[in-house]
C-alpha cells in the first residue's frame, strides 16, 4: 500500500489510538524532565481527545524525573538503584502529567504495568475492563512499566512492547510511537512506509537509544510488526516535531508508517499468539506443519513427534517443526503428561491408552495463531 493510501485511508480515520513516548522525548540536555514538552504532549493529546477520538497513552520518564527529584548525576547503573530512582520519579512524572491535563479539562489515571500482566489471561482481562471503564469516564490512562518492580524489562524498553500489547488489547485503530528521530531511516533519509517487520526491516535499527532510556529503535520495530500482525497500522515519528500528533492524524507524511496485515486477528487470538506465557513446546513434523500452514488445520496427535516442559490442558504452548522453527501457537487440549502418552497415534487410538478421551485434537484451529 503506498504511503499515501494508508495515511488517508486509515491512519486519517483511526478513532482509537495508542500513543507511546519516551524517555528521551519528555526530558532534557541535562536528563530532568521537560516541563514544557509535557505541556505540548498534553495540548495535542487534549486536542485529539477532543476531536471524538479515544487515546491511551503510554509514556516513560519515570527514571529521568527520579534523577531530576535525588539530584542524581545521571542513570544509575545497578538495577537496584534503578528501581528505586523510578520509584521515587513515579510520582513526580504522574504529578506533571496531571497538572499539564488539567488545564485543557482532561482527568488522567496512573496504571502501572509489566509485561508479565499480559501473560495471564485473568491479568490481561482484568486491565481491559479498567481501561473501558477509564474511557468510558473520558478520562485518559497514562500507562508505565511498573519500573520499581521490574527486572529484565527496565533493561530492554518494554514500554515499546506494552504500548504493542495495549494497541493490541483495547482494538486501537492506531499506535503511534513518538521518539527522539524522525522515524525508520535508510542512508540517512526516513522511510515513508514499510510493508512488513521482517528481517530486512530489522537490519535498518541502529541499536542506539537514548541517554536515559531503555529503547531503541529495534524494540519500536517489533511493537509496529506485534501491531501490523494483528492487522492494524503503526506509525514511528519524531516528538518533537510540531504538532506531530494532529499532523499524523491528518493523514500528513511524517514518520514511518507500517502497513498492517489483511486480515484482522480476534481479540483471543491476539492473546494467543503474541501476549501469552508459552509454557512448553510441541515439536512436531513436516506433514502437520503443512496441514497448520498450508491448509489451515487443527493438531492432530498423529503429527506429534515430541513434547517439552510440563503443562495442564488449557496452556498455552509453542509448536514447532523440524527444523526448531516455531509455526503456530495454541492453547493445548491435553496436558504435557497425556500428550507425550499419545503424540503419533491416531485419535482413534487416544481413548485406549488414556482410558478416556480428552480430546480429538492436541490444538484446534479456533485456539491457535499462526507464525
Amino acid at each position: 500500500m503506498a504511503g499515501t493510501g494508508i495515511r488517508q485511508q486509515i491512519i486519517a480515520k483511526a478513532k482509537k489510538l495508542v500513543v507511546k513516548v519516551g524517555t528521551g522525548s519528555l526530558t532534557d540536555a541535562a536528563g530532568r524532565l521537560d516541563v514544557r514538552a509535557v505541556a505540548d504532549l498534553a495540548a495535542q493529546i487534549a486536542g485529539v481527545m477532543k476531536s471524538g477520538r479515544s487515546v491511551a497513552l503510554v509514556a516513560s520518564g519515570a527514571i529521568g524525573a527520579g534523577i531530576a527529584e535525588m539530584d542524581l548525576p545521571g542513570r544509575p547503573g545497578s538495577l537496584p538503584m534503578l528501581q528505586a530512582t523510578a520509584a521515587v520519579g513515579q510520582g513526580q512524572l504522574m504529578r506533571t502529567f496531571h497538572d499539564a491535563f488539567a488545564r485543557h479539562g482532561v482527568k488522567v489515571a496512573q496504571v502501572l504495568l509489566t509485561r508479565d500482566d499480559f501473560e495471564h489471561r485473568d491479568r490481561y482481562l482484568n486491565i481491559r475492563n479498567t481501561l473501558a471503564a477509564l474511557g468510558r469516564w473520558g478520562v485518559l490512562p497514562i500507562i508505565n512499566e511498573n519500573d520499581a518492580v521490574a527486572v529484565e524489562e527496565i533493561r530492554f524498553g518494554d514500554n515499546d512492547i506494552i504500548a504493542a500489547l495495549l494497541t493490541n488489547m483495547l482494538g486501537a485503530d492506531l499506535l503511534v510511537l513518538l521518539t527522539a528521530v524522525d522515524g525508520v531511516l535508510k542512508d540517512g533519509r526516513v522511510i515513508d512506509v514499510i510493508d512488513q517487520v521482517n528481517g530486512e526491516a530489522m537490519s535498518l535499527a541502529t541499536g542506539e537509544r537514548s541517554r536515559l532510556g531503555s529503547g531503541g529503535m529495534a524494540s519500536k520495530l517489533a511493537a509496529a510488526g506485534t501491531v501490523t500482525r494483528a492487522g492494524e497500522v503503526a506509525v514511528i515519528a519524531n516528538a518533537r516535531t510540531p504538532d506531530v500528533l494532529m499532523r499524523v492524524l491528518a493523514g500528513e507524511k511524517l514518520g514511518t508508517a507500517f502497513v498492517p496485515a489483511g486480515r484482522k486477528m480476534s481479540s483471543r487470538r491476539r492473546w494467543i499468539g503474541q501476549a501469552a506465557r508459552t509454557a512448553g513446546r510441541i515439536l512436531i513434523d513436516d506433514g502437520a506443519a503443512r496441514a497448520l500452514l498450508e491448509k489451515g488445520r487443527s493438531l492432530l496427535p498423529s503429527g506429534v513427534t515430541a513434547v517439552s516442559g510440563r503443562f495442564p490442558r488449557g496452556a498455552t504452548v509453542a509448536i514447532i517443526d523440524s527444523s526448531g522453527r516455531q509455526v503456530a501457537r495454541g492453547l493445548t487440549n491435553c496436558s504435557s503428561e497425556q500428550l507425550d502418552r499419545i503424540k503419533g497415534l491416531k485419535t482413534a487410538q487416544i481413548a485406549k491408552v488414556l482410558g478416556h478421551k480428552p480430546c480429538d485434537e492436541v490444538v484446534h484451529r479456533n485456539n491457535m495463531t499462526i507464525g
